[in-house]
């Protein structure tokens, strides 16, 4: 007997979550769907659930910024097959991401039947991209995408420090959100450093910012 597949779904946008329940129903049936709304929801779900067979991915979630966490959940699991779902619609993201590891990248202004279809094509191990965009060129630099490698050798807290250090927040603010001592995020911050091959939590920042990617102007995360 076969066992159902496993997506999970990670957007901070419940409407949006419901919208892609509907368009996984209706490419896959049988299917067990798993909803998370942030990075720190997505590691432990990504954890619970390490046979998942695709994870669709929003760029601007709370917790990341951008391609560091497709990079991160890559590294992670890069037997798991992630689909970028996103508002940011331009060409040369849509090819990023693809060069950063995503398996497909579906905008979110696309009909339902297409989202099924880029689905569909994803879970039978295509690589799915709109039409007018498969044919580009991405312009990721070698040394952009070794800084995604590395990003995946990040530990998840290692991860969420990281992420934090781009918002601007201290190393005591760092501790009291993650409700641990200010000595452990210090402990975090050097260990980050050393596996980005930086030597500042400013160039770690400058690193990281190389990835983000512009909200869109809909979306209010």
């Amino acid at each position: 007997m076969q066992l159902a597949q496993k997506i999970i779904i990670a957007d901070d946008h419940p409407l949006f979550r419901a919208a892609l329940k509907q368009a996984v129903s209706q490419a896959v049936s049988g299917v067990e769907m798993i909803e998370t709304d942030s990075l720190a929801s997505l590691q432990e779900t990504v954890e619970a659930h390490d046979d998942a067979d695709l994870v669709l991915l929003d760029l601007h979630m709370p917790g990341t910024s951008g391609f560091t966490g497709l990079a991160y959940l890559r590294g992670q699991n890069p037997s798991m097959p992630v689909v970028v779902v996103s508002g940011s619609e331009e060409p040369q993201v849509m090819l990023r991401a693809i060069e950063y590891g995503a398996s497909g990248f579906i905008p979110k202004s696309a009909p339902l039947e297409t989202i099924s279809e880029a689905i569909q094509a994803v879970l039978e191990g295509e690589v799915w991209l709109p039409q007018e965009v498969a044919d580009g060129d991405a312009s990721v630099t070698s040394e952009d995408a070794e800084f995604a490698e590395k990003l995946g050798s990040l530990t998840p807290q290692q991860f969420r420090v990281l992420m934090m250090l781009t918002e601007g927040l201290l190393n005591k603010q760092i501790a009291y959100e993650l409700n641990v001592s200010e000595a452990t995020i210090k402990a975090h911050v050097t260990a980050i450093l050393r596996k980005l091959g930086v030597h500042s939590r400013t160039q770690a920042v400058i690193e990281a910012s190389r990835m983000g990617v512009e909200p869109p102007k809909t979306e209010m995360s």
